[in-house]
């Protein structure tokens, strides 16, 4: 009998909501007394407000922000669009008001507990030289346990569906966990010759072979059987919910994980914030504030799409090995050609190490050599592979001329 873990927090949650919404409403009141009035006091206590409301988790996506961007020397207005969308995801468009002509680019966002606005920065620069369209994965817990499930198969013909509303030629980029559904869906859409198979693949930090070199995320994936991840990580959707009874891996347990691997760099980062609202320092403050606004908006994952990744691509290994099937079918990585691939990776990255995402080069036999590009970035972890500094100065004008030489 699985237990209702999720169930408890929810309600936990619910029951402290009444103490943030004061704490929240007390701050507003004490922003309002005048500088020099016992600034000491007021801004310990503001810092302690300010702790005290912002401690919870949202289910709710983040905004994006983009409402402009510089194409050459002039700025243009960015308009969201969903162009399609189905119960599990939205095609979400980032119109540029005036420009045309641009390659048309799926950036593909990984559902690994966060949502898409991760990517913020990404598309930021991707939308400079690019036509950008991104998948922006709902979330579970908002979708009615009779809208069905969601494996890797699901993913896999979400992107080739997505891929048939950009057209003729589009370019997909995959961050991360999805380069192997991404490779999966070019590989099908080559083989029948889909009108919009893609003219590049450009797969980052991606986990395509994890037997190389593994990290401590591929040994934990590995140390335990697939029984044990659906016994202990999996939960249902509480009743509070749309999606009440759904069965996902749930956003807060993620987050717990992610936040354990740094636990003092996280609680070093609150005390500082507290350190700066007590100083009045608001651009410090505001800074701390926006990352862990958007570390703690989290999404949860349907089950089957994690067990499904777990066994098929940290366990079983069933793509580098030729044994992936979609719908039943193989996946018949040989058949990717006629496209440009390119595989970026980096020096420091602890999640996908050096030799994971390049594997790819190595079962895309069909794609010619001088339609290879491979990219080691030095001095990088794995988010600094595609957001950062050395993203957009080292990184991206390679993706760019990649891109551009393909259209």
């Amino acid at each position: 009998m699985m237990s209702m873990y999720y169930q408890a927090f929810q309600n936990q949650m619910d029951l402290a909501a009444p103490w943030r919404a004061g704490a929240s409403s007390a701050l507003r009141f004490l922003n309002l007394v005048p500088q020099g009035m016992s600034d000491q006091v007021v801004g310990r206590l503001s810092a302690a407000l300010e702790l005290i409301s912002r401690s919870t988790l949202t289910y709710h996506r983040p905004a994006y922000g983009i409402d402009s961007v510089m194409v050459g020397n002039r700025e243009v207005a960015v308009t969201e669009e969903i162009a399609y969308a189905t119960p599990f995801g939205s095609l979400l468009h980032f119109r540029k008001d005036g420009v045309t002509e641009q390659p048309r680019m799926l950036l593909v966002a990984p559902m690994s507990g966060h949502f898409a606005t991760l990517l913020r920065g990404t598309v930021q620069t991707l939308l400079q030289d690019h036509d950008v369209y991104i998948t922006d994965w709902h979330n579970p817990r908002d979708i009615p346990r009779g809208e069905g499930r969601f494996g890797l198969d699901d993913y896999t013909e979400h992107l080739i569906d997505f891929l048939g509303q950009l057209g003729p030629r589009p370019h997909m980029v995959a961050i991360c966990q999805p380069s192997v559904s991404a490779l999966a869906a070019a590989a099908i859409m080559c083989e029948d010759n889909h009108p919009s198979r893609p003219a590049t693949l450009t797969l980052m930090a991606g986990p395509i072979d994890t037997r190389i070199q593994p990290t401590r995320v591929n040994d934990f994936a590995k140390s335990k059987p697939i029984e044990w991840f659906e016994r202990n990580l999996i939960n249902y959707v509480p009743m509070q919910c749309r999606g009440a009874l759904r069965k996902v891996y749930p956003g807060f347990v993620q987050l717990t994980a992610f936040v354990s691997m740094n636990l003092e760099r996280h609680i070093k980062q609150h005390m500082d914030l507290a350190n700066h609202i007590a100083k009045g320092e608001k651009d410090k403050a505001a800074t701390i504030k926006t990352f862990y606004d958007e570390y703690f908006a989290v999404m949860d994952l349907p089950a089957e799409f994690y067990i499904e990744t777990v066994r098929d691509v940290f366990q079983e290994h069933l793509l580098p090995q030729g044994k992936l099937m979609h719908r039943g079918r193989p996946v018949n990585i040989k058949a990717v050609s006629r496209m440009g691939l390119m595989t970026v990776e980096g020096e420091k990255d602890d999640i996908c190490s050096i030799g994971q995402t390049l594997a790819a080069q190595d079962l895309c036999t069909g794609v010619r050599a001088y339609r290879r590009v491979h990219h080691m970035q030095a001095g990088v972890g794995h988010y600094g592979v595609f957001s950062g500094r050395r993203w957009n100065n080292e990184i991206y004008p390679l993706l760019r001329d990649f891109v551009h030489v393909n259209s």
